[in-house]
């Protein structure tokens, strides 16, 4: 199995903080799935039980809004007319190269802004977009936790009198989000890998500025000590190795890592597969090719499988006439679970809660390549956008991810491939290389503030 530590970081010793005893305004955007799903298990610290969408939260003025909302719309668009033949991956190559992440070497100073965040702050001192929020905000000077780079500029440029920390959502990020001029910002960077932390860096972000600290994942999945995870990897690892040849030969390393009380011979689910679309919908059509092509273990009962519609009506309903369609409309609700809800916070309980019980992820590599820290296995669908073409990058670089092979044979591959073991190795090697304590270790730095969580004391966990 491959190896490598992470280097750990530092903060002051002090009395363990209650998470009640910490608060904090944590603000997201409703753009996508994935800055509020790195907010979702910080529910907890944020002000009011609730996290603050800074696109759609109570009082946003009209300009504001308006903003925000030609911005969705161009993403969603984009997004979606990518699925035209050649027109569509022609347009979207143009719009991904302003957002694009140049080469990491040779290291070299990156520091000069790119077009996209000179538009931005064109909108922000132009149009004063994002004032009205930190006003609001300023009001109680918490901690500022956001997870999108252009609510931590707001909060900068307009004297937010609170600490500010910009959570990063992939495993390396484009010169947009760090301010027009890093080496004068006070913004803290949360990073969820190291490649974050040295990219920041090349940006002219200061070091005292950056802390390693993985991305947040939700607690009910985890549990204390990770003793939830443990508990469901157990169950999982006997799906992932039918014949047992990883077992065999890891053994030691999965009682070490897992305890034996958590060590199973069978499992007590099925075999479940999740395929998860992107925000905009994107992929659909890839969620019942996947259905097609294992149709006769879903009629047996020996798969089940979870497609991932989100809170988006349009791909609920594409899903089941699909599968009607198929000839499997009786096997919805049973062997096809078709996930859906109505409101994202609703969707990512939801999500959480499959999560406990699902053997295999089939999705691109968006935010959610972090949940392989779960000890669950990623086939990786074709990235859409740069940071996702490194996100797939980092996955297969720890051995949690193997790229997908043509859908319409997946019922020979995908057991091909769990035959051999690898599902079950890049299971463990998820849950061994890649950060599990994001949310704790965010936690942590509230606790202690940014200016001494360089100094030495407590260690981060990872």
């Amino acid at each position: 199995m491959a190896g490598g530590k992470h280097k750990t970081t530092k903060v002051k010793k002090r009395k363990a903080t209650k998470r009640n005893h910490v608060q904090a305004w944590v603000v997201a955007v409703d753009m996508g799935y994935g800055h509020l799903r790195a907010a979702h298990p910080l529910h907890f610290l944020a002000s009011g039980g609730k996290v603050i969408n800074a696109n759609k939260y109570p009082g946003i003025p009209k300009s504001d809004k308006d903003i925000w909302l030609n911005s969705r719309r161009f993403y969603e668009f984009i997004s979606r007319f990518k699925r035209v033949p050649f027109l569509g991956d022609k347009a979207f190559d143009v719009f991904d190269y302003f957002q694009r992440i140049k080469k990491f070497y040779p290291r070299r100073d990156l520091s000069r802004p790119n077009s996209q965040l000179i538009s931005m702050y064109y909108f922000i001192t132009k149009d004063h977009w994002g004032e009205h929020l930190i006003q609001k905000l300023s009001k109680k000077p918490l901690p500022l936790v956001t997870t999108f780079f252009t609510v931590a500029f707001f909060a900068e440029k307009y004297n937010y009198p609170g600490d500010i920390y910009c959570i990063v959502t992939d495993a390396d990020i484009s010169r947009t989000w760090v301010p027009l001029n890093p080496k004068g910002s006070r913004i803290n960077y949360l990073a969820p890998t190291n490649r974050v932390v040295n990219r920041l860096k090349l940006y002219g972000v200061r070091p005292e500025q950056i802390f390693f600290t993985g991305f947040p994942l939700p607690q009910e999945v985890i549990g204390d000590n990770l003793s939830k995870l443990k508990h469901d990897l157990g169950w999982r690892l006997p799906n992932l190795d039918p014949v047992g040849k990883f077992r065999a030969n890891y053994q030691t390393t999965i009682t070490k890592h897992l305890g034996s009380k958590n060590v199973r011979k069978h499992s007590n689910h099925p075999l479940t597969l999740m395929f998860a679309v992107g925000g905009a919908g994107a992929q659909r059509e890839l969620g019942i090719e996947i259905v097609e092509s294992l149709a006769s273990k879903i009629e047996t009962g020996d798969l089940k499988i979870n497609l991932v519609a989100g809170i988006h009506n349009s791909v609920k309903d594409y899903f089941r006439s699909s599968v009607e369609m198929l000839g499997l409309g009786k096997h919805i609700g049973k062997n096809i679970n078709i996930m859906y809800a109505n409101t994202k916070e609703t969707y990512f309980k939801k999500f959480s809660e499959a999560l406990r019980t699902t053997d295999i992820i089939w999705t691109k590599p968006s935010e959610i390549s972090f949940y392989s820290a779960l000890g669950l296995p990623i086939i990786i669908a074709p990235p859409i956008g740069s940071q996702e073409h490194y996100n797939k990058r980092w996955l297969i670089s720890m051995g949690a991810g193997l790229p997908q092979e043509n859908p319409k044979y997946a019922n020979e591959w995908l057991y091909d491939w769990l035959d051999s073991g690898w599902f079950a190795e890049a299971a463990m090697e998820g849950f061994l290389e890649a950060p599990k304590y994001g949310t704790q270790n965010i936690l942590k730095i509230l606790a202690n503030k940014a200016e001494e969580a360089k100094e030495q004391g407590t260690v981060l966990l990872y």
